[in-house]
């Protein structure tokens, strides 16, 4: 096997491990093959690269009733979330996985990211209008650890949901409970515990693995491009920093579960047709999502 591994497939950590010898070229050129395959069978997944909704959202056009059935089937998702993610750490195999699901957990529940050099991440604004669009530094960071972080109830990411369904009619009791949820919401929320919140470690790593990448793929951003196009022209009192610090995050999200697969893929036993089969599975339940509301959509269903 050639020495040479590319750069653009394997991360600087693993290039370092082939370089102290803790790893051999033959186990690198196969972690090397099944990036190849994450790219072709996970990365090229419809719903990431063509997702028909969010390019419909992108540009502003939704109308308030549309816009409040979004934010309502959304917010369903969102709350039910904590529940797929409170399993993920339960059946976590290991250790290091529980407190990396933790991690998005807390944070989740509304403890705020702790840069670990203890610097604090730096405002890029201190007035109202950035604080929505930035997020107020008080109570969000997009960068370290929820270990010795600070709990804030604002902070919670529902919470910030709860401030975006305001503008638009949406009260508490209006938002994140299963009874608001469509079909398709319902199905999408028992598929994220069936599968990221698996007893079986491997079907739940590929799925966390699924999850985080979907999540860092764009759609955050053409969900934000749409909501910012909505303020601007006659929403002025909406409420977005929900979705704007999600876009701004999941990078480290996606990167957390990626040194993670580095460890689960070199440790004994790991197998990867489990680990399809819960990436596959999953991606193919936010398809469902997202394919419910774009039906939806076309056929005028919205908020009552």
């Amino acid at each position: 096997m050639s020495t040479a591994v590319p750069h653009e497939l394997v991360s600087p950590r693993i290039e370092e491990r082939l370089r102290r010898g803790q790893l051999t070229e033959e186990q690198v050129g196969a972690f090397r093959d099944f990036l190849d395959r994450v790219d072709r069978e996970l990365f090229h997944h419809r719903i990431i690269t063509d997702n028909a909704f969010t390019r419909w959202f992108r540009d502003g056009q939704a109308s308030d009733a549309e816009l409040a059935h979004f934010v309502q089937q959304f917010s369903v998702f969102s709350n039910q979330f904590l529940v797929a993610a409170l399993l993920r750490v339960i059946n976590a195999p290991t250790l290091q996985q529980a407190r990396a699901a933790k991690e998005i957990l807390m944070n989740e529940l509304g403890v705020i990211y702790r840069r670990p050099d203890g610097m604090q991440t730096p405002a890029r604004g201190v007035d109202e209008e950035s604080k929505d669009r930035e997020g107020d530094p008080e109570l969000v960071s997009t960068e370290g650890t929820v270990d010795g972080g600070i709990f804030r109830f604002r902070a919670a990411h529902f919470e910030w949901l709860l401030a975006v369904g305001e503008a638009l009619g949406l009260s508490f009791d209006g938002m994140g409970k299963r009874r608001h949820g469509r079909p398709y919401t319902l199905r999408f929320c028992d598929e994220l515990q069936r599968l990221y919140g698996n007893e079986d470690g491997q079907i739940a790593e590929g799925a966390s693995f699924a999850v985080e990448n979907w999540a860092a793929a764009g759609f955050w951003q053409e969900l934000e491009d749409g909501l910012l196009h909505i303020k601007a022209t006659r929403l002025p009192g909406l409420k977005v920093a929900f979705f704007t610090w999600h876009n701004r995050v999941e990078a480290q999200h996606a990167g957390h579960v990626m040194e993670e697969l580095e460890e689960v893929f070199f440790s004994t036993g790991f197998d990867p047709a489990r680990f399809f089969q819960g990436a596959r599975e999953v991606l193919d339940a936010i398809a469902l999502f997202w394919d419910g509301l774009e039906d939806d959509r076309i056929h005028g269903v919205v908020h009552r």
